[in-house]
């Protein structure tokens, strides 16, 4: 029970990467609070960190845009009385070229997966600092630092998540409050729908382990930087579990 009487709260967590690490907190002892756009998936996920024995809740919210990406911390504060973890997860992928690529996917790729993940922190780090303890972990990709023909809107927006992780992590360490990311490499969820089977072959050609990950490979990897002693040492870094794809 790494994670007893830890209140987490977790976005775009039903279904992928999201739901994996939910479960795994669940059965970790985490009271959590769960966010996303989709009621149904949500619902889905609540209930089964519930049989799990989780204290859990579900919001409906989309976090491309401000007050929605609000929402999750302002709920696991009321509901939970307070929040430890933040892991901002929520996120979405579109494939276009960049000569293709118009403002408005541009603008949107940038508000889901960059400019939320600076909102819910800013609104959870005041309860983190005044308690002198707190976990952000911020889920970018590997493609935020090696780049992904096709995904240039998409690699653009992790390489900031990655900017602003290493940054805000300076800031706040010496007050106990750790941030990180994870950056995955391509896995096999909901998220990669869209994506071209001709891009996902090429891809999996590429990597030295020949395949893609599975969401419940990237969950410990959330729960070793949530946990105490596991995380304690960790400030600002970027753990790669991604099938080889990057080597730092």
């Amino acid at each position: 029970m790494l994670l007893q009487h830890r209140r987490t709260l977790i976005t775009g967590a039903a279904s992928g990467i999201g739901a994996a690490i939910a479960r795994r907190f669940a059965a970790e002892g985490s009271a959590l609070v769960l966010s996303d756009r989709h009621e149904s998936g949500l619902a889905t996920i609540v209930s089964h960190c519930r049989t799990l024995g989780a204290d859990c809740y579900g919001v409906v919210a989309d976090v491309g845009d401000p007050v929605g990406a609000q929402r999750g911390v302002d709920e696991c504060v009321r509901l939970l009385g307070g929040i430890d973890i933040l892991v901002n997860n929520a996120g979405m992928l579109t494939q276009a070229r960049c000569t293709e690529l118009t403002l408005a996917m541009w603008d949107e790729m940038m508000a889901v997966d960059l400019r939320s993940v600076f909102i819910a922190a800013q609104r959870a780090l005041p309860y983190m600092l005044q308690q002198r303890w707190g976990r952000i972990i911020n889920i970018a990709s590997q493609l935020g630092i090696k780049g992904g023909a096709e995904l240039s809107h998409y690699a653009a927006a992790k390489a900031g998540v990655l900017g602003f992780t290493k940054s805000l992590a300076l800031e706040v360490a010496s007050q106990n409050v750790l941030v990180n990311a994870i950056a995955p490499g391509p896995i096999e969820t909901p998220l990669v729908a869209g994506i071209s089977s001709a891009w996902k072959a090429a891809k999996a050609a590429e990597l030295p382990l020949g395949r893609f990950g599975y969401a419940d490979e990237i969950a410990p990897t959330a729960l070793l930087l949530a946990s105490d002693p596991g995380g304690n040492l960790y400030v600002g870094q970027t753990l790669g579990p991604n099938s080889g794809d990057v080597m730092p």
